[in-house]
């Protein structure tokens, strides 16, 4: 059996030694609770938040049974001056839209109707009791 030279082993890394941080937070706001600012008071709830608030009382309209993305924009038509959008529900059903309709499940009114797309403002809960306003839309689908 013959013997191997000795290797020459690394000495250890050194390692710096770790600096303490003492957290003292009982002055400031605990992270697990909304700011002052943010959150609104409890009467602003009650009343309903912003103002904002979907119409619960009017009648549903058919393309409020689908949400959103089961919907397709397929095309549009002008008649009079008028411009109307084709949506298609998943279930082949075409309807022939304007603005003032509504759609989807989040309360979306039909705001505008351009050669390749239908805007809509929808009405989302925000969390807090009250409501608010998102953009969406659906886009022409080829």
């Amino acid at each position: 059996m013959s013997a191997q030279q000795p290797t020459r082993i690394e000495p250890l890394p050194e390692f710096k030694p770790f600096e303490t941080f003492l957290y003292q937070a009982a002055d400031l706001r605990s992270p697990f609770r909304p700011m002052d600012s943010v959150r609104p008071d409890r009467q602003m709830i009650q009343e309903g938040g912003s103002g904002i608030r979907p119409d619960l009382q009017r009648p549903r309209e058919p393309l409020e049974e689908a949400p959103l993305d089961a919907l397709r924009m397929v095309g549009t038509l002008e008649q009079f001056g008028e411009s109307w959008a084709l949506v298609r529900m998943n279930d082949g059903t075409i309807h022939r839209v304007q603005p003032g309709n509504y759609a989807g499940h989040n309360h979306g009114k039909i705001t505008r109707i351009t050669e390749d797309r239908v805007e809509l403002t929808e009405i989302i809960p925000d969390g807090l009791g009250g409501w608010q306003e998102r953009q969406a839309s659906l886009a022409l689908s080829e």
